[in-house]
């Protein structure tokens, strides 16, 4: 009869191991085997014992989690439990950030509560102004966002109480009230323009917003059209959480050496700050951008072909079929160009894609569009700047940042301080050689 264990046969000694296998709520995507019970194989006494090397965290499990599933291979993804389809139609990112926060969906008293304490936390302390006016005019949004959120943590020293459960709560809620507001302050600090002061009886998109684009207290900017609102609101549900990726991955890192959760989201952030994460979309924009008109598509296929150059905002890590957050978004793009003006690079995506979902060259290498082949351009007819790319993908994931770390903080068995090894490849022992002795290295 089948077992769930797997039998290792260690060719060094002949010696036999038997090793349970582990499975999450679905066995197909989360059977694995506990990486300490390969610390029994070893060839003697004086042996460390097996480990696993796998650069990049590619095929491990470094976390046990019950917010986020995906299964790249069907183009599934879903917040606890729920399709993300539904929720980017249905619902608002205060109540996706109140599931992720807490489990379920709010009740409409639950709701009308969480807003309310969300938007008594809006207002950031006035010195923080003063040290986001240290930057330069022209210092990169990320950086200003990172350094200030991490500064953040100076006026909550109450935040270093991380195994407090209602102090987590009470500061995850500050955070995820005052993100836009620094998001905010860092859009105005790099246009020159004076700070916007949150407006607590605004709700949380649209009061980020108005701290954003108003110019004055008697202008009703185009910013304010219900379509531009929901589309942020939708961009911020899209990217609320993605399971393990490189940055959620670093808050619970930095979490399990229990710093307080604003060190910790300053060095998330500034995960998602690098080329490969946050900055992806950014490049995509740059590519359609260089392509310029869909009469130049099939030239730019070929040199894709050739590899001389790299399609951007294609293929995954995870999904190994199309996106689901990229229909969603390539529909909201649509909506969204309704209501600015024009721009041709959304019908050099639209080409791109067609083209490319019909080639075989693409179909056999399973390369589907992604989540940052359609947000850049919204963000760009929305007038930001590339460098605001990453911050507003910050303010999305800031819910599924601090869900993970409350997760992470309220079990003892996960909590413990990230400490991988490494398969040592330097010299063995050598003797030191007094400087007049040595020879120069070539």
């Amino acid at each position: 009869m089948a077992r769930d264990t797997l039998t290792v046969i260690d060719n060094r000694t002949g010696k036999t191991y038997e090793i349970p296998i582990h499975y999450g709520t679905y066995p197909k995507y989360g059977a694995a085997i506990r990486a300490m019970d390969l610390r029994q194989i070893r060839v003697d006494d004086e042996d460390f014992g097996l480990l696993t090397y796998d650069p990049g965290l590619t095929n491990t499990e470094s976390a046990a989690s019950a917010i986020t599933f995906i299964d790249g291979e069907r183009g599934i993804l879903r917040y606890r439990g729920y399709p993300i389809e539904q929720l980017a139609e249905r619902a608002a990112y205060l109540e996706v950030a109140y599931l992720l926060f807490f489990g379920e969906l709010p009740t409409r008293q639950q709701f009308e509560n969480w807003q309310k304490t969300i938007a008594d936390n809006y207002m950031v302390h006035e010195s923080m102004k003063k040290f986001m006016d240290g930057f330069r005019y022209d210092a990169h949004a990320m950086g200003i966002f990172v350094g200030t959120v991490g500064a953040k943590s100076t006026f909550y020293p109450e935040a270093k109480n991380v195994l407090d459960r209602e102090e987590r709560i009470r500061q995850a809620t500050n955070i995820l009230a005052s993100m836009p507001t620094i998001a905010a302050y860092t859009y105005r600090h790099s246009r020159g323009l004076p700070y916007v002061h949150p407006d607590r009886s605004l709700p949380y998109v649209r009061n980020f917003l108005n701290m954003l684009f108003r110019m004055c207290d008697v202008c009703e900017e185009f910013y304010h059209n219900p379509v531009v609102e929901r589309a942020i609101e939708v961009l911020f549900i899209l990217h609320a959480d993605h399971e393990q990726n490189c940055s959620t991955t670093t808050m619970r890192t930095v979490g399990s050496a229990l710093s307080d959760p604003y060190c910790a989201m300053s060095a998330a952030a500034a995960a998602l700050h690098g080329q490969l994460h946050g900055g992806a979309n950014q490049e995509a924009l740059e590519m359609l951008a260089q392509i310029g008109t869909k009469q130049n598509i099939p030239a730019f296929i070929k040199r894709v072909k050739n590899h001389e150059t790299r399609l951007m905002g294609f293929g995954h890590r995870v999904y190994k079929n199309y996106d689901p957050r990229a229909k969603i978004i390539k529909q909201m793009a649509d909506k969204v160009l309704e209501v600015t003006e024009p721009n041709p690079l959304l019908e050099v995506a639209k080409e791109l894609e067609r083209i490319a979902l019909e080639d075989e060259y693409f179909i056999t290498r399973k390369l589907y569009p992604n989540v940052d082949f359609y947000s850049g351009i919204i963000y760009k007819a929305l007038g930001f700047s590339v460098d605001m790319f990453p911050v507003l993908f910050a303010l999305g994931r800031t819910a599924g940042w601090l869900a993970h770390w409350m997760e992470l903080m309220g079990d003892e068995e996960e909590r413990k301080i990230v400490r991988p090894r490494q398969m040592y490849t330097g010299h063995d022992v050598r003797e030191f050689v007094p400087i007049e002795e040595r020879k120069a290295n070539s």
